[in-house]
């Protein structure tokens, strides 16, 4: 058997196969990993697993980092934490270089003083120097390494509720086991070397992972393409290349799921580096999946061959549900879930399946979640509507009336569009944080009547019920929702909208159990 030089730097292509690393090609070679957040932690246990000496680099200090470094469960790593410690010491020496999505050094975004210690490595490898170490996402490592069918759904909007729906789906049939990960929250590279053929991955794909990729998925489901993450990408121009980045690379045995409503992603069928399957909120074109009489219907998709080839079944008329038995809210999740379908046909999933599926699927947190219903006032919670087209897209989606929460930190966006929809769809809003005032002069200028102020989002839910219920009572409808979307950052009031999230069910809960207490001693 050969010695591997373990000071030899790491050739991908040969090094980092599933036979390869099994059979050592890590061990004992030193490696960085850059950035200590989630997917740091698991490129830093699964490096160690396999044999590598793991040094990790975070700008951080270690009393920041505590849970990340107990999530390291005492592995033998090498530590460099804090402003104080020298980047380029922390790579020198590495046979391979592992990062997060945030530290890609090619975002200007990205710590400046890593980005300096990296351009020389960088530069080297483009010159094809064989000398320099590799620089490896995770999501490109775990690609590298998976034998499993793989679907990689990205868009500017609707990604995490599409790759949630469509493992929801595909995890209908019991034969295949289903992972749901990436950028969903969940790096998956420390699951690679267990999976088989048999298994399906879904992977959300951010334009913060895509740059770094070299090898694609079995299927690229696309949402939509608008605009966003300038600050990173520079201009429109460049953010759409990155985002075409997942078609471009996509299994040419594979397939590509397009959005025909929106004609950057349609333009992507044009690339020719895989079929595609086709969908839109109408009829749909022939090998694609559309909107008939209000049902989701395909017109002839064909499975992959790994789904053993042939026309995917349906119901008569290609038929697979009413859309209107979709339990997650909204038009656009009409679209997003045309994309999910059509994922699981290319994969065999059986119409009945996918129907029952896809009428339980609650949706994802943060995203237009229903967290309860309390005497008729449904309370939603779309903490990570932070852009004015997505909480005009949750306006859109309730019946009124609607009292609508909003207010956070200002992220400097056009607004001027969420004015006259909040007027149209809402019956009042609650605002808070440092934004409020902002917005109650943008919605009172549009028409909107009635606005109130709360100092906090306990406040704000307490006001909005109390709206909700005097308009259930003076007859504008039956029921009433309360709808969190706050076109804001939460940083003012919140660590991340996450917690504004956690913050807006405790509250609901909290009023639940006043409500029912008080409804207990009235008996």
């Amino acid at each position: 058997m050969n010695r591997i030089d373990v000071r030899r730097p790491v050739d991908p292509d040969v090094d980092l196969t599933p036979a390869a690393v099994a059979g050592g090609s890590l061990a004992g070679r030193p490696a960085t990993v850059l950035g200590l957040a989630r997917t740091g932690v698991a490129l830093a246990r699964f490096l160690v697993d396999a044999g590598a000496s793991v040094t990790v680099y975070d700008r951080r200090p270690a009393e920041e980092l505590a849970g990340a470094i107990a999530s390291l469960e005492g592995r033998a790593v090498d530590l460099r934490l804090g402003r104080g410690v020298d980047p380029a010491e922390a790579v020198r020496g590495a046979a391979l270089i592992c990062f997060s999505p945030s530290a890609n050094p090619a975002f200007p975004t990205a710590d400046a003083a890593l980005r300096e210690a990296l351009a020389p490595i960088v530069a080297a490898r483009a010159s094809g120097d064989p000398a320099a170490a590799p620089l490896v996402s995770e999501p490109d490592l775990f690609l590298r390494l998976c034998p499993a069918t793989t679907v990689g759904v990205t868009g500017t909007k609707g990604k995490t509720t599409t790759a949630s729906l469509a493992a929801a789906l595909l995890a209908a049939d019991g034969t295949h086991p289903v992972t749901l990960g990436g950028n969903i929250g969940t790096p998956l590279v420390e699951r690679a070397l267990a999976m088989t053929a048999a298994d399906r991955v879904v992977l959300e794909l951010s334009e913060l992972q895509l740059p770094a990729l070299t090898r694609g998925t079995t299927i690229a489901a696309y949402t939509n393409v608008t605009a966003d993450h300038l600050d990173r990408h520079g201009d429109l121009a460049a953010y759409r290349a990155v985002k075409r980045r997942l078609a471009e690379l996509v299994d040419p045995d594979g397939a590509l799921v397009l959005d025909l409503d929106d004609p950057v992603v349609a333009s992507y069928a044009a690339l020719g580096t895989a079929p595609a399957v086709l969908y839109r909120l109408d009829r749909p074109v022939p090998g694609g999946v559309g909107l008939v009489d209000g049902w989701i219907v395909a017109a002839g998709v064909e499975r992959l061959p790994v789904a053993g080839g042939g026309t995917a079944a349906t119901g008569p008329g290609g038929r697979i549900m009413p859309a209107d038995e979709l339990a997650i809210p909204g038009r656009h999740n009409v679209a997003n879930a045309l994309a999910a379908v059509s994922v699981a046909l290319l994969l065999g999933i059986a119409p009945d399946a996918i129907r029952r599926a896809a009428a339980t699927f609650p949706g994802v947190p943060n995203r237009l979640e229903t967290v309860a219903v309390v005497d008729g006032v449904r309370f939603v919670n779309d903490s990570q509507g932070t852009q004015p087209d997505a909480v005009i897209a949750a306006l859109r989606s309730f019946a009124p009336p609607v009292v609508l929460i909003a207010g956070g930190r200002d992220k400097g966006v056009d607004l001027s569009a969420l004015g006259p929809v909040a007027a149209e769809r809402a019956a009042a809003a609650v605002l808070i944080g440092e934004s409020g005032p902002a917005l109650a002069r943008l919605f009172s200028s549009s028409g909107l009547g009635r606005i109130e102020r709360a100092d906090s989002l306990e406040e704000a839910v307490a006001a909005a019920d109390a709206t909700a219920r005097e308009m259930i009572a003076a007859g504008a409808g039956a029921t009433a929702t309360v709808l969190l979307s706050p076109a804001a950052a939460s940083f003012d009031m919140f660590v991340d909208y996450e917690a504004r999230g956690a913050a807006f069910r405790r509250a609901v809960r909290e009023l639940a159990a006043r409500r029912a207490a008080s409804a207990g001693s009235s008996r």
